[in-house]
C-alpha cells in the first residue's frame, strides 16, 4: 500500500497514488507530493511542503512550512532528465528551504543523516552532504559542492559550486567561499581566509588534548610558517605522527580548487590571527 496505514495524512494533502509515505509518518495540511517519491517512517512534514517527483527521504526527517525539495535544477544546461535528490534519516530542515535534484540524467543531490539545515536557503544541484552537519539561516550552498560530516556553515554563507568543506570546518557569518576549506579550523573574513581551530567543534568531537595538540601544529606549519605548500605538507607528515593531521595533507593534495590561504596584506599590516 503506497500509504502505510499508520501514516496521518491531512484532508488537504495531495499525495500522487504512486508516492510511498512509511509508518506512523505525519503529512501536514497543504501538502503536495508527486509521483515517484519515497518518504520513510517517522516523518513529519508540516504544512505547505512540497516534495517533488524522484526524491527520497529516509526516516526520522522533520521538514517545516514552505520547504519544497527536489526542485528542477538552477541549471541552463538543465534539460528535464530524471535525476534524484537522496535524503538520509533524521534530518531537520526549517522553512522555507529549497534543495534541487541532480542536472546531468541519473545524478543525484545528496544529503545524508542528522543534519540541522535552518530557515531561508538554498542546496543546489549535485551537492553532496554527509552527517551532523548545520547550516545556518539564509546560507546558499550552489551546485556540485562537497560538505563533509560535522561541518558548521553559519548564516549568510555563500559557497562557490565545485567548492569542497573538511570536517569540522567552521564558516564564519557572510563568508564568501570560493576555495577549498581544509577540514577542523575555522575562517571568517569576507573572501575566506583561515583564522585559527575550530577548538569548540574539535572538543564536542571529543578529540583528545594529544589530537587537538597536533591538529594546532599542523596549521601553524600549513598557514603560518611561510612555507611553500608542497614543503609545509612534506613537513606534517614528517613531523606530526596523528591521523588527523594525516587527513589534512590528504584534502589539500586532493583539492582541485586550491585551498583558501590567508590574505598577504592582513600578515604584513600585523592584524592578529587566532590559534
Amino acid at each position: 500500500m503506497p500509504v502505510d496505514p499508520s501514516a496521518s495524512v491531512a484532508p488537504t494533502a495531495r499525495i500522487h497514488s504512486d508516492a510511498r509515505i512509511g509508518p506512523r509518518t505525519v503529512v501536514g495540511e497543504y501538502c503536495v507530493i508527486e509521483q515517484d517519491v519515497a518518504i520513510g517512517a517517522d516523518c513529519v512534514l508540516e504544512p505547505y511542503v512540497f516534495v517533488k517527483r524522484w526524491t527520497t527521504l529516509g526516516d526520522g526527517n522533520q521538514i517545516s512550512v514552505g520547504t519544497a525539495l527536489g526542485t528542477d535544477p538552477l541549471d541552463k544546461n538543465f534539460t528535464g532528465e530524471r535525476s534524484y535528490l537522496i535524503i538520509g534519516h533524521r534530518n531537520k530542515i526549517r522553512e522555507h528551504y529549497t534543495i534541487s535534484r541532480g542536472t546531468q540524467p541519473e545524478s543525484s543531490t545528496i544529503i545524508g543523516d542528522d543534519n540541522y539545515i535552518m530557515t531561508s536557503g538554498h542546496i543546489a544541484h549535485n551537492s553532496v552532504l554527509g552527517n551532523q552537519i548545520t547550516v545556518a539561516s539564509c546560507a546558499l550552498v550552489a551546485g556540485y559542492v562537497t560538505i563533509a560530516d560535522q561541518a558548521f556553515i553559519s548564516g549568510g554563507v555563500v559557497i562557490h559550486q565545485f567548492s569542497r568543506i573538511g570536517r569540522l570546518a567552521m564558516i564564519g557569518g557572510n563568508v564568501r567561499v570560493n576555495q577549498d576549506a581544509p577540514p577542523y579550523f575555522m575562517y571568517g573574513r569576507f573572501d575566506i581566509e583561515p583564522v585559527g581551530l575550530n577548538r569548540v567543534g574539535l572538543r564536542r568531537a571529543g578529540f583528545s588534548r594529544d589530537d587537538q595538540s597536533a591538529i594546532k601544529e599542523a596549521y601553524r606549519l600549513l598557514y603560518r610558517s611561510s612555507l611553500p605548500l608542497a614543503q609545509s605538507l612534506l613537513r606534517i607528515e614528517a613531523e606530526i605522527d596523528n591521523a588527523h593531521a594525516r587527513d589534512l595533507v590528504q584534502f589539500v593534495r586532493s583539492s582541485k580548487r586550491g585551498i583558501c590561504r590567508p590574505k598577504r596584506h592582513h600578515q604584513q599590516r600585523g592584524e592578529a590571527v587566532e590559534e
